[in-house]
Protein backbone atom coordinates (compact mmCIF):
# COMPACT_ATOMS: atom_id res chain seq x y z
CA UNK A 1 0.00 0.00 0.00
CA UNK A 2 1.40 3.51 -0.90
CA UNK A 3 1.19 6.04 1.90
CA UNK A 4 1.97 9.85 1.48
CA UNK A 5 3.67 11.41 4.25
CA UNK A 6 1.23 14.56 3.55
CA UNK A 7 -1.54 15.81 1.83
CA UNK A 8 -2.55 18.95 0.77
CA UNK A 9 -6.02 21.02 1.04
CA UNK A 10 -6.60 21.03 -2.73
CA UNK A 11 -6.16 17.10 -2.93
CA UNK A 12 -8.33 16.83 0.10
CA UNK A 13 -11.05 18.57 -1.59
CA UNK A 14 -11.26 15.97 -4.05
CA UNK A 15 -11.68 13.28 -1.74
CA UNK A 16 -15.19 11.41 -1.28
CA UNK A 17 -16.39 12.47 1.79
CA UNK A 18 -16.94 9.69 4.79
CA UNK A 19 -19.25 9.20 6.98
CA UNK A 20 -20.13 6.78 10.03
CA UNK A 21 -22.80 4.08 8.95
CA UNK A 22 -22.93 2.16 12.86
CA UNK A 23 -25.45 2.90 15.45
CA UNK A 24 -24.99 6.17 17.80
CA UNK A 25 -26.10 5.69 21.47
CA UNK A 26 -26.57 9.06 23.35
CA UNK A 27 -25.96 8.41 26.81
CA UNK A 28 -27.83 10.54 29.39
CA UNK A 29 -28.13 8.83 32.52
CA UNK A 30 -25.76 7.25 35.37
CA UNK A 31 -27.62 3.99 34.31
CA UNK A 32 -27.14 4.47 30.52
CA UNK A 33 -23.59 5.51 31.38
CA UNK A 34 -23.23 1.90 33.77
CA UNK A 35 -24.58 -0.13 30.95
CA UNK A 36 -22.53 1.20 27.91
CA UNK A 37 -19.07 1.04 29.38
CA UNK A 38 -19.90 -2.54 30.45
CA UNK A 39 -20.12 -3.65 27.18
CA UNK A 40 -17.41 -1.41 26.02
CA UNK A 41 -15.00 -3.16 28.81
CA UNK A 42 -15.91 -6.35 26.51
CA UNK A 43 -13.61 -4.46 23.45
CA UNK A 44 -9.99 -5.09 23.03
CA UNK A 45 -9.71 -1.29 21.03
CA UNK A 46 -12.07 1.68 21.01
CA UNK A 47 -11.68 4.84 19.47
CA UNK A 48 -11.86 7.99 21.82
CA UNK A 49 -12.93 11.92 21.58
CA UNK A 50 -14.19 14.45 23.40
CA UNK A 51 -16.35 17.83 22.41
CA UNK A 52 -16.88 21.39 24.54
CA UNK A 53 -18.86 23.65 23.69
CA UNK A 54 -17.07 26.54 21.93
CA UNK A 55 -16.08 30.00 23.63
CA UNK A 56 -16.44 33.32 21.58
CA UNK A 57 -15.33 35.38 23.88
CA UNK A 58 -11.63 35.86 25.06
CA UNK A 59 -10.49 34.68 28.26
CA UNK A 60 -13.84 32.67 28.38
CA UNK A 61 -13.69 28.71 27.98
CA UNK A 62 -16.01 26.29 28.83
CA UNK A 63 -16.33 22.56 30.22
CA UNK A 64 -16.20 19.51 28.28
CA UNK A 65 -19.47 18.34 27.51
CA UNK A 66 -19.33 15.66 25.46
CA UNK A 67 -17.38 12.25 25.16
CA UNK A 68 -17.35 10.02 22.63
CA UNK A 69 -16.21 5.72 22.56
CA UNK A 70 -16.41 4.10 19.53
CA UNK A 71 -16.14 0.38 18.43
CA UNK A 72 -16.01 -0.54 14.90
CA UNK A 73 -20.10 -0.36 14.70
CA UNK A 74 -21.54 1.39 17.51
CA UNK A 75 -20.59 4.57 18.78
CA UNK A 76 -21.31 6.14 22.44
CA UNK A 77 -21.92 9.17 23.19
CA UNK A 78 -21.67 10.26 26.76
CA UNK A 79 -23.08 13.99 27.68
CA UNK A 80 -20.95 15.10 30.34
CA UNK A 81 -22.64 18.25 30.83
CA UNK A 82 -25.79 16.72 32.05
CA UNK A 83 -24.56 13.22 33.98
CA UNK A 84 -20.86 14.57 34.48
CA UNK A 85 -18.12 11.80 34.47
CA UNK A 86 -19.66 8.94 36.75
CA UNK A 87 -17.39 6.46 38.27
CA UNK A 88 -18.65 3.73 35.72
CA UNK A 89 -16.74 6.17 33.11
CA UNK A 90 -13.99 7.20 35.72
CA UNK A 91 -13.08 3.21 36.29
CA UNK A 92 -13.16 3.19 31.84
CA UNK A 93 -10.73 5.83 31.29
CA UNK A 94 -8.31 4.05 33.87
CA UNK A 95 -9.23 0.56 32.56
CA UNK A 96 -5.58 -0.89 31.71
CA UNK A 97 -8.00 -4.01 29.49
CA UNK A 98 -8.92 -1.57 26.91
CA UNK A 99 -7.08 -0.05 24.78
CA UNK A 100 -8.06 3.35 23.86
CA UNK A 101 -7.39 5.52 20.66
CA UNK A 102 -7.17 9.50 20.34
CA UNK A 103 -5.95 12.65 18.70
CA UNK A 104 -4.22 15.33 20.44
CA UNK A 105 -5.16 13.83 23.49
CA UNK A 106 -3.58 16.37 26.36
CA UNK A 107 -6.31 18.54 24.88
CA UNK A 108 -8.86 15.86 26.15
CA UNK A 109 -7.44 14.92 28.83
CA UNK A 110 -6.70 18.65 29.90
CA UNK A 111 -10.71 19.20 29.70
CA UNK A 112 -11.76 16.26 31.20
CA UNK A 113 -9.45 17.10 34.61
CA UNK A 114 -11.19 20.16 34.69
CA UNK A 115 -14.16 18.35 35.82
CA UNK A 116 -12.63 15.23 37.76
CA UNK A 117 -8.85 14.49 38.52
CA UNK A 118 -8.50 11.19 36.89
CA UNK A 119 -5.09 9.46 35.35
CA UNK A 120 -5.66 7.88 32.04
CA UNK A 121 -4.55 4.43 31.29
CA UNK A 122 -3.93 2.50 27.94
CA UNK A 123 -4.82 5.84 25.63
CA UNK A 124 -2.44 5.90 22.31
CA UNK A 125 -2.57 9.27 20.29
CA UNK A 126 -2.87 9.25 16.79
CA UNK A 127 -0.24 11.90 16.29
CA UNK A 128 2.51 10.00 17.32
CA UNK A 129 1.80 6.84 16.57
CA UNK A 130 1.18 7.52 12.62
CA UNK A 131 4.85 8.84 12.56
CA UNK A 132 6.14 5.50 12.88
CA UNK A 133 4.87 5.02 9.47
CA UNK A 134 6.44 8.06 7.90
CA UNK A 135 2.87 9.88 7.75
CA UNK A 136 3.86 13.66 8.57
CA UNK A 137 0.52 15.48 9.00
CA UNK A 138 -1.36 15.98 12.33
CA UNK A 139 -5.37 16.53 11.78
CA UNK A 140 -7.01 13.51 11.96
CA UNK A 141 -8.79 14.21 8.71
CA UNK A 142 -5.49 14.44 6.67
CA UNK A 143 -4.41 10.57 8.42
CA UNK A 144 -7.63 9.26 7.43
CA UNK A 145 -7.30 10.50 3.85
CA UNK A 146 -3.78 9.71 3.65
CA UNK A 147 -4.99 6.35 4.90
CA UNK A 148 -8.36 5.53 3.16
CA UNK A 149 -8.61 8.45 0.47
CA UNK A 150 -11.80 9.61 2.40
CA UNK A 151 -12.34 12.85 3.46
CA UNK A 152 -14.45 14.03 7.68
CA UNK A 153 -16.19 17.48 7.24
CA UNK A 154 -15.38 19.41 10.26
CA UNK A 155 -18.21 21.68 9.78
CA UNK A 156 -19.70 20.87 13.31
CA UNK A 157 -16.78 21.01 14.95
CA UNK A 158 -17.88 24.70 16.16
CA UNK A 159 -21.37 23.94 17.02
CA UNK A 160 -23.61 23.86 20.58
CA UNK A 161 -22.41 20.57 22.64
CA UNK A 162 -24.49 21.53 25.31
CA UNK A 163 -27.87 22.01 23.37
CA UNK A 164 -30.86 20.80 25.14
CA UNK A 165 -31.26 18.00 21.94
CA UNK A 166 -28.23 17.56 19.50
CA UNK A 167 -28.88 17.68 16.15
CA UNK A 168 -27.97 14.65 13.43
CA UNK A 169 -25.58 16.38 12.22
CA UNK A 170 -23.66 16.64 15.66
CA UNK A 171 -24.15 13.20 16.44
CA UNK A 172 -23.02 11.62 12.96
CA UNK A 173 -19.90 13.93 12.89
CA UNK A 174 -19.06 13.21 17.12
CA UNK A 175 -19.30 9.53 16.45
CA UNK A 176 -17.74 10.07 13.16
CA UNK A 177 -14.53 11.34 14.99
CA UNK A 178 -14.10 9.11 17.58
CA UNK A 179 -14.75 5.59 15.29
CA UNK A 180 -11.71 7.46 12.48
CA UNK A 181 -9.68 7.40 15.49
CA UNK A 182 -10.13 3.52 16.02
CA UNK A 183 -9.66 2.46 11.78
CA UNK A 184 -6.58 4.38 11.73
CA UNK A 185 -4.90 2.55 14.35
CA UNK A 186 -6.81 -0.88 13.03
CA UNK A 187 -5.75 -0.60 9.41
CA UNK A 188 -1.93 0.46 10.71
CA UNK A 189 -1.66 -2.24 13.06
CA UNK A 190 -3.37 -5.19 10.32
CA UNK A 191 -1.08 -3.39 7.80
CA UNK A 192 1.90 -4.13 10.35
CA UNK A 193 1.25 -7.75 11.48
CA UNK A 194 0.73 -8.86 7.94
CA UNK A 195 3.86 -7.44 6.80
CA UNK A 196 2.33 -5.35 4.03
CA UNK A 197 4.46 -3.31 2.25
CA UNK A 198 4.01 0.46 2.62
CA UNK A 199 5.35 2.75 0.18
CA UNK A 200 5.83 6.00 1.68
CA UNK A 201 5.89 9.01 -1.11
Amino acid sequence: MELKTKITKDELADYPMEAFNGKIYVIQTELEAERAVAFLKTQSVVGFDTETRPAFVKGKSNQVALMQVSTDTQCFLFRLNLIGITKSLADFIKDPSVIKIGLSLKDDFRSLNKKKSIEPVNFIDLQTYVKTFGIEDNSLMKIYAIIFGKRISKAQRLTNWEADLLTERQLKYAALDAWASREIYVRLESMQKVGEKMVVK
